[in-house]
């Protein structure tokens, strides 16, 4: 039995998409291919459809990427000597 009281999931046109991400229509349809967009052909002629809540998941892993990535890129920048102290073990 499906649960009445769950909203339907809303679609969204690949140029609604497209434009909510500043990218080419191509684009969006490429993240449908690769998985990281959950998207359907849907109608008559069948059109590509992207589930609301995929594009919202596809936003947070993206974010969490950038912000792993400015993590990794401050961990790189950062020097040896002043994360571990300046004494040096051959000095002693």
């Amino acid at each position: 039995m499906v649960d009445s009281d769950a909203p339907a999931p809303r679609f969204l046109a690949p140029a609604q998409v497209a434009e909510l991400l500043s990218i080419e229509v191509d684009e969006v349809v490429a993240l449908i291919y690769a998985g990281r967009l959950r998207g359907s052909q849907l109608g008559s002629p069948a059109r590509w459809r992207v589930e609301e809540p995929s594009l919202a998941e596809y936003l947070a892993e993206q974010s969490e990427e950038a912000r792993r990535m400015a993590l990794w890129r401050q961990s790189n920048e950062a020097s040896f000597p002043e994360v571990w102290g300046t004494s040096s073990a051959q000095g002693s």
